[in-house]
């Protein structure tokens, strides 16, 4: 899915789909029981956790070598890791078997979940029926933080993570440890860090404070970047193939794991080994 801006800020569409068929769920349930039915909102909050609990549980278990480095993280939702088909087929599995011990919230339930679904699937297909734009790597050369400049394009030939950020930005900087692991991890992925609007003694001075050592740091100080490529917030990565042809993009704050599924995207076959 897309993602969507709120003030500054981006979020992944899926996460705040997700949201929004939680909430129509519990509201049909909560207006089904001020009208005289039966109190289903317990219930459905069983759905909404079992289906809640397995999105997360699927996709931990998918990267669990990068969650068990950090435990904590597993219960940090902020990186937006659900596997979303898992999450609809447990909320479909449980709402059946509580429909099936419930004569009486039989309806009321199945109405509520079935809406929740729909008002997923439906953002589901519109992105499926609207597909987004090929987008390239923009031609702009921009300024390096250290002096001299970056041309964009002439990157094309390895694949681009592109990072849009800002130093005032929290999510761009809790998630900066993560990018900075993957640009040492990855030589084969150039990784650039486009910073948005700020003059480049304030980039320095908030990479000096962290103790942060990035390459690529490049100053966009009229945001003809994020123009560019349409990014309606910060933080937004970008992830182009190796011929300069944008294969993902995520909305919003990466986590390890995060970050290891868009790059496993664009990331080059591995040479078979010799015999």
């Amino acid at each position: 899915m897309g993602d969507l801006a709120i003030g500054l800020f981006s979020f992944p569409l899926g996460v705040l789909t997700s949201f929004a068929a939680v909430v129509t769920v519990l509201l049909l349930g909560h207006l089904g029981t001020r009208r005289g039915g039966p109190d289903i909102e317990p219930k459905l909050w069983i759905v909404i956790g079992a289906a809640l609990l397995a999105a997360r549980a699927v996709y931990v278990a998918r990267f669990a070598d990068l969650y068990l480095a950090a435990p904590v993280s597993i219960l940090d939702i902020r990186d937006g890791g659900f596997h979303l088909k898992s999450g609809l087929l447990a909320g479909a599995v449980v709402a059946g078997w509580l429909t099936w011990r419930d004569k009486a919230g039989r309806k009321p339930i199945l109405a509520a979940t079935l809406a929740g679904a729909a008002v997923f699937l439906l953002v589901a297909i519109v992105q499926i029926v609207r597909p987004a734009p090929t987008l390239n790597l923009p031609q702009l050369a921009l300024e390096r933080i250290e002096g001299g400049s970056l041309a964009l394009a002439g990157l094309a030939g390895k694949p681009v993570a592109l990072n849009i950020w800002a130093s005032w930005c929290g999510p761009c900087r809790r998630e900066i440890p993560a990018l900075r692991k993957a640009q040492l991890a990855h030589p084969e992925i150039t990784f650039v860090f486009v910073n948005q609007g700020e003059a480049p003694e304030v980039v320095g001075k908030f990479l000096g404070g962290q103790n942060i050592t990035l390459a690529n740091v490049v100053l966009d100080r009229r945001h003809a970047v994020a123009n560019a490529l349409g990014a309606k917030g910060l933080p937004t990565t970008f992830f182009f193939d190796s011929k300069g042809v944008l294969q993902a993009r995520r909305a919003g704050e990466l986590s390890h794991a995060t970050l290891a599924e868009k790059i496993a995207l664009i990331q080059p076959p591995k040479p078979p080994a010799r015999p």
